[in-house]
Order: structure tokens, then sequence, then C-alpha cells
């Protein structure tokens, strides 16, 4: 598995453990770390995290040999 795929999933990881928190606690853990919602830098991460999303559909398509 290449680098930018491994980061691509972490960041996907930590944007499903942040949507967990939201929707169990109320408790948006990107927000509070990062300055709250529209802080530019919170803006950057989330929009990290829906581009790695995107970009982690690719594992659908992908034969798995290449994959590996």
């Amino acid at each position: 598995m290449n680098t930018l795929l491994r980061i691509a999933l972490a960041l996907v990881i930590i944007g499903a453990i942040n949507w967990g928190l939201i929707g169990f606690f109320q408790f948006d853990l990107i927000a509070a770390i990062f300055g709250g919602q529209n802080a530019l830098l919170s803006r950057i991460v989330y929009a990290l995290i829906g581009l790695s999303g995107l970009y982690t559909i690719t594992l659908f398509c992908a034969p798995k040999k290449a994959r590996t």
C-alpha cells in the first residue's frame, strides 16, 4: 500500500471517529482542537478529510493486487 493511500485512510478514520463523537456526544473533536468549525485550520482539516474520502473510493475500483 502506498504512502498517499495510508495517509488518506488515516484521515478517513479520523473523520469517522469525529463523526462518531458528534453523533453520540455532540462533540466536534476537530473543532475543539483547531479553534472552532469556522477556523481556517479546522476548515483545512475538514477539506483534507473530504478529499481523502474521495481518494479512498479508488480502493473499490482497484484490482486486489494493486492495493498491496
